[in-house]
């Protein structure tokens, strides 16, 4: 490894610093910092409304904060140039809570979507790699069907390989769980759990699903009130006993 790649290794994947985030007079992310490492899957917990996918979306500069800086792959989020953006962009994932997938393509044509539009692949090698991808989340079979031809897990499946196409370093996820009946959900789990364990790649996850959570996470943080309440390592935060964690992660497992 080049003294370059491992100092960039070794740079946060998601480092925000004093980030306020408002909504009007209510501050949706409040003076958070916070700091994702590399080669791991974070998640995110929280109630709903409490600052979750606003965390998600100042990562990938789709919403600008009134103060505090976000770092994002070694790139100041906000202080990068339109082109230097797009260039991060395309270096991360996204998998979204309702799936996003193009109704009129089939899944070989949705997967294929960013290797044709964005990266302007070649056809042998778009073929190559879709093929490789519905192999990697267990859908070979499936290319030539329509999205509203699959269940909800395999729809979730689609979008992973999707959010993949274009090799990323990082990988968000919006409730992934969202919506899926509980073998269902325990399937994604355990997709998102060997994915991350195969390739290496970072993801940060934000979900209320804390059963979820427990397979998935390496770290975990939760969110309440626009604040960080707390962050580690996952078995330190199941294992707290501060009242709000404790009440939090009870009554959602419960």
């Amino acid at each position: 490894m080049t003294v370059a790649n491992e100092q960039s290794a070794q740079t946060p994947a998601i480092e925000l610093r004093a980030v306020t985030k408002r909504f009007g007079p209510r501050a949706v992310v409040d003076d958070v910092t916070l700091s994702i490492q590399r080669g791991r899957t974070t998640v995110i917990l929280g109630p709903s409304g409490t600052g979750k996918s606003t965390l998600l979306r100042l990562a990938t500069g789709l919403l600008e904060p009134e103060a505090g800086s976000v770092h994002t792959l070694g790139v100041d989020v906000f202080g990068a140039k339109k082109h230097e953006l797009l260039r991060l962009r395309r270096r991360m994932g996204m998998l979204f809570q309702d799936n996003a997938l193009f109704g009129s393509l089939s899944v070989f044509d949705n997967v294929a979507f960013p290797l044709r539009r964005v990266q302007r692949t070649a056809e042998p090698e778009v073929r190559r790699r879709v093929d490789e991808l519905l192999q990697l989340v267990g859908l070979p079979e499936l290319g030539d069907r329509l999205p509203d031809r699959l269940s909800g897990g395999q729809r979730k499946r689609v979008a992973l390989a999707r959010a993949m196409a274009l090799s990323p370093e990082l990988v968000l996820f919006d409730e992934p769980t969202s919506g899926l009946d509980p073998q269902t959900s325990a399937s994604i789990d355990q997709l998102i759990k060997d994915t991350q364990t195969r390739l290496g790649l970072t993801f940060v996850v934000i979900t209320h699903d804390i059963e979820s959570a427990g397979i998935i996470a390496d770290d975990a943080g939760l969110l309440l009130d626009g604040k960080v309440h707390l962050f580690g390592p996952r078995a330190t935060v199941w294992a707290s006993q501060d009242p709000r964690v404790r009440a939090f992660l009870e009554r959602r497992a419960g």
